[in-house]
């Protein structure tokens, strides 16, 4: 069975030979999977149906064990208790080779890509076609990753090197790669971190055709608005333990908040505003570093300014260009109103700024290291007698900023790598924290977090802004925007194209201000 597209697909289909003659049956069945590591009971007694043709959504907050039973379904780990089904039929000791071939294909947040070879090998790695020679033959290879790109409307040539290519389109690849398997199941787990909108709406329209082909699908993720657009239901897990499933069209968001963190929440901006005469700690004047070119803005003291804008729009490069990581060709930089020569991350920090930065993993934290080690590394000269470290002022820091920012860790040995994402979250800004700058740039600062973790680190930030930090903030999400902002800078085009107060702004006239002014004139327009 083919989705989509003229003659074969390189997406295809099975509806399951069950499945197809019962249809009350699920697709995939967990029954009373129990799972625990050492020192830690990940899962207990928990139980989900994903019926064929069903968007079934799993929440829970960072630790509450959605990915350990993603995993397990899709024959990563092993289960201590419990039984996995598919169509009715029971699987013994699924590994992810019979996990592939029952037909139930993951998407992890953390991508599996090989970046050193091309889009065709990743997508099709260890099943390429052959010739009667044994040798790959590329020319199929690349016609078929062709074609289940261009399915996915998702222009990219699969000869390109993996590495090369842009975190939105690596995350594509990745689903093309799960696309191209004989499909029954399909999870995803955070599966639009990384897209822009437009590739978001790309990917639910082939996840709406799966469905109508009786693909079940199993959709992980923390924002609500993707949640209530296209799950059909809604199973909670909190602290390894089964809350409930809910149809989608009987709970609320602020339901399902209450189901995850047993507490309300509340997301409606902050009314702290910074004083009218405030001074300008922060300011670009034409700031131009490749790509950016000619952007201009002004943070106060006090003040939290959103730079919103699509993927790609410049937002991530502004803040590199002020912090010193990215080469300021022309304009200037101003601090507390003087102009200043920032040429590499030491300058800013001299000068009071602090930066957190977008990928905690790959750039903000050394995760094989402590909770401690983490929070001291940009702190070392405070922390240090002489030539060496203090390891007991190290601790002493650790602890304060632990309990100030309400990181959940037994200890602050504990390594980064253990703690849940929101918790990692936190621990990265309490680094820069510890420095008490002046000027904080915190570029995607609930990414990966659940809606508890989000709704500490909003306070963290607004108390921030209200001691009389400036704070510059990018952010994908318009709802985050809109709850944090006093003002609203949006890039389009790699500039500056307007500004917003807060209190006057919505999602629609942020998204007109920030579409791609070039696609407006048509395809190949200057």
């Amino acid at each position: 069975m083919t989705v989509s597209g003229e003659g074969s697909s390189a997406i295809e289909v099975t509806p399951g030979d069950r499945g197809a003659t019962d249809a009350m049956l699920p697709r995939l069945r967990l029954s009373s999977i129990s799972k625990s590591f050492p020192g830690v009971q990940a899962l207990s007694d928990v139980s989900l149906d994903v019926m064929a043709g069903e968007i079934h959504a799993l929440v829970g907050e960072n630790g509450a064990g959605k990915s350990t039973l993603m995993h397990i379904a899709a024959g990563v780990y092993q289960p201590d208790a419990g039984t996995i089904e598919m169509d009715g039929v029971a699987y013994q000791n699924l590994d992810e080779r019979a996990a592939g071939d029952a037909g139930i294909a993951i998407v992890f947040q953390d991508r599996s890509l090989v970046p050193s070879v091309s889009v065709a090998e990743n997508v099709f790695a260890a099943r390429q076609p052959t010739n009667r020679f044994g040798v790959v033959d590329r020319r199929l290879l690349e016609a078929r990753t062709r074609q289940l790109l261009g399915e996915l409307r998702v222009d990219l040539d699969p000869r390109s090197r993996v590495g090369d290519l842009r975190p939105a389109e690596q995350q594509m690849v990745e689903i093309a790669k799960a696309l191209s398997h004989r499909l029954r199941v399909l999870i995803l787990d955070e599966p639009t971190a990384a897209l822009t909108i437009s590739e978001g709406r790309q990917l639910f329209e082939v996840l709406q055709l799966l469905t109508a082909r009786g693909v079940g699908i199993v959709y992980v993720s923390h924002r609500m608005s993707e949640i209530f657009e296209i799950a059909h239901r809604i199973t909670v897990l909190k602290d390894g333990h089964l809350v409930g499933t809910r149809a989608t069209s009987e709970v609320t968001p602020d339901d399902l908040i209450t189901m995850m963190v047993g507490r309300e929440l509340s997301f409606e901006p902050d009314p702290r505003r910074h004083k009218p005469d405030a001074p300008v700690a922060l300011e670009i004047r034409g700031l131009t570093a490749d790509p950016v070119v000619d952007c201009s803005l002004r943070v106060h003291a006090g003040e939290i300014v959103c730079l919103a804008g699509l993927v790609g729009a410049g937002r991530t490069e502004v803040c590199e260009a002020i912090f010193g990581i990215r080469e300021v060709t022309a304009g200037q930089v101003l601090v507390a109103g003087r102009p200043v020569s920032i040429s590499h991350p030491a300058d800013a920090m001299a000068l009071g700024l602090g930066m957190v930065p977008e990928d905690r993993k790959e750039a903000g934290l050394f995760l094989e290291m402590s909770v401690a080690a983490n929070i001291a590394a940009t702190n070392l000269r405070a922390l240090s007698d002489g030539p060496f470290m203090s390891d007991r002022r190290a601790t002493t820091l650790a602890e304060a900023s632990v309990a100030q920012l309400r990181v959940a860790t037994p200890d602050v040995q504990r390594p980064v790598m253990n703690l849940s994402g929101g918790n990692q979250q936190k621990v990265l800004l309490a680094k820069w924290l510890a420095r008490n700058p002046t000027v904080l740039l915190v570029d995607e600062p609930t990414r990966g977090v659940d809606v508890g973790a989000k709704s500490d680190i909003y306070a963290i930030l607004r108390d921030l802004a209200a001691s009389g930090v400036a704070l510059l903030v990018v952010s994908s999400d318009l709802m985050e925007v809109l709850a944090l902002a006093h003002r609203i800078v949006v890039m389009s085009d790699r500039r500056v194209v307007g500004e917003l107060d807060a209190r006057d702004a919505d999602e629609a006239t942020i998204l007109r201000l920030a579409a791609p002014k070039r696609a407006a004139t048509g395809r190949g327009a200057a």
